[in-house]
């Protein structure tokens, strides 16, 4: 499936709105709630099978991503603030919670995600930050942005989760 020009057309969330989608543990997607679906723009039949990554907006910087997958690898639950991209080119941002869920031996069986609407507060943040850790990318990689980002949260005194929660506030 070929992904989509990004546009500057922004979809907005309700306060209420509540995107529920499942991966199995390779993150194709299992299952999507309706507003999953009617969100992202695709059918319910181009979705299932699908990698949760076809979602994936080209604005959001690599490390947000590194530090999920680390974060799920230890089977750890994450939040954090995504930018996604729907079929026809259009964006919109997410709080999202993803967590795990533990197979037989140990393994991870799959991915549970919950996303709802971001806080005014963190749009004032959030995409100024990823800008920065994209550029940082685009010049020193994904080790660049980390460090950037690291620094960013030590000179707050925070750590990662208490930065995204704080904003969620």
């Amino acid at each position: 499936m070929t992904k989509p020009n990004p546009t500057k057309q922004e979809i907005h969330m309700r306060d209420d709105d509540f995107i529920v989608s499942k991966t199995d543990q390779y993150g194709k997607i299992t299952f999507g709630n309706k507003m999953f679906i009617q969100m992202s723009g695709y059918g319910e039949s181009d979705l299932l099978g699908a990698p949760h990554s076809i979602l994936r907006h080209p604005d959001m910087p690599k490390i947000v991503f590194k530090l999920l997958w680390e974060t799920l690898k230890k089977k750890e639950e994450i939040f954090a603030y995504v930018k996604n991209l729907s079929k026809d080119g259009s964006f919109y941002w997410v709080f999202a919670n993803v967590t795990c869920t533990p197979g037989e031996n140990g393994s991870i069986k799959d991915y549970h995600s919950v996303r709802r609407k971001p806080s005014h507060k963190a749009m004032e943040l959030i995409p100024n930050l990823y800008r920065e850790l994209l550029t940082a990318e685009s010049t020193g990689g994904v080790s660049a942005s980390e460090k950037l980002f690291n620094k960013k949260l030590s000179d707050q005194g925070m750590s990662y989760n208490d930065f995204i929660l704080t904003l969620q506030q």
